[in-house]
């Protein structure tokens, strides 16, 4: 499974990329649910957010869906977090 972050907005207005491939992590089957279960209280298009706020695009084996801050779930920061700190 490929997930890949993308953040946009902030104060400064600066994207942040990131990709994480489990395909050959021992903890595949953890990043798998997880990512399933931030994916599924997504929108197809991206949200309205709020003003210096992060918005997210979330891409997992190239279904691509929007959130944003503050109405991330918990999956949905978990995920987030976790990909932009492990991912390339």
């Amino acid at each position: 499974m490929r997930i890949e972050v993308r953040r946009t907005g902030g104060f400064a207005g600066i994207e942040r990329r990131a990709e994480v491939d489990t395909s050959a992590r021992p903890d595949a089957h953890e990043w798998h649910v997880l990512a399933e279960e931030a994916m599924a209280d997504c929108r197809d298009t991206p949200p309205v957010g709020v003003p210096d706020g992060f918005s997210y695009q979330l891409t997992v084996d190239g279904r691509t869906v929007y959130c944003a801050d503050p109405r991330l779930t918990e999956a949905q920061r978990k995920l987030i977090t976790r990909v932009l700190k492990e991912g390339a």
